[in-house]
């Protein structure tokens, strides 16, 4: 029996215990979080300050923002919002490890190598995705909508932005959450052709067709406007084109595993 059989059979155990483990694990991952959600609604003031800089920063220096709510309960959501969003970030890294901690027990060696690398990479590109809507996008964007204000000298009738707070916060999350699911297409990708699904080759072919694909996502997840929606459709592309190298990289390696397992003993 080859040692990675040996490793499996040694970790196996009753379905209940299986279960029984699930449910700790859940349990703590749930735990995590209703910790770092008590922690973040402390801070709810805060964190929104922090999420609304992009505002800010399109208003300008000289401008004086104003967000609004028009229902009572509504700013008392907004932090729940807020204290949920937070939690779920800074959670993440417990709920993952809870998570590998049931699942690798049931892997062999080899694939544990191979899956953890995607474990690591998702944290940094969602947070490269997070950073880029945050820093780069939404200000533009932002200021791009700001500039449709106007004293009414022209039309009669003044036009003046007054975002609510809880319009304002829905849009922040959708483009943080947007940018960062979208940067992990390289693990998807990787992960797709581990599994067999698709090639390198097919995904070579379908360059065009990956394209038309990324403005579609960037169409749907960004504002109505043409700058942030290549603003996402460009790193898309980009991403398309690392996770064919890294496949082909990954290739490589298991075409020298591949030989180095199937050469011979040396003979004495």
């Amino acid at each position: 029996m080859s040692d990675d059989a040996s490793e499996i059979d040694a970790s196996k155990a009753p379905l209940l215990d299986h279960l029984i483990e699930l449910r700790s694990r859940l349990l703590k991952s749930f735990l995590a979080f209703v910790v770092c959600f008590g922690i973040a609604f402390s801070q709810a003031g805060r964190i929104f300050g922090f999420l609304v800089q992009p505002l800010v920063k399109a208003y300008g220096p000289s401008t004086q923002g104003k967000l609004i709510y028009t229902k009572l309960y509504e700013a008392f959501f907004v932090d729940i919002k807020v204290a949920a969003f937070a939690a779920i970030c800074l959670s993440f890294p417990i709920i993952a490890n809870q998570l590998w901690a049931f699942v690798a027990p049931g892997l062999y060696k080899r694939e544990k190598r191979a899956f953890l690398p995607f474990l690591l990479a998702t944290p940094v590109l969602f947070t490269m995705g997070a950073a880029l809507a945050y820093y780069v996008v939404m200000p533009t964007a932002f200021r791009f909508f700001l500039g449709f204000q106007s004293s009414g000298a022209v039309t009669g009738i003044s036009q003046e932005a007054l975002p609510a707070m809880g319009e304002y916060l829905d849009l922040v999350m959708n483009m943080i959450l947007g940018f960062g699911v979208a940067f992990l297409l390289p693990v998807l990708l990787m992960l797709l052709e581990r599994a067999g699904i698709v090639t390198r080759d097919q995904l070579k072919k379908g360059r065009r067709y990956a394209i038309v694909g990324a403005f579609a996502v960037a169409a749907v997840l960004t504002p109505p406007d043409v700058w942030s929606q290549f603003a996402l459709a460009i790193p898309l592309m980009l991403l398309y084109e690392v996770s064919i190298l890294g496949i082909w990289f990954t290739e490589r390696s298991r075409a020298r595993e591949a030989a180095a397992t199937a050469q011979p003993p040396a003979v004495v």
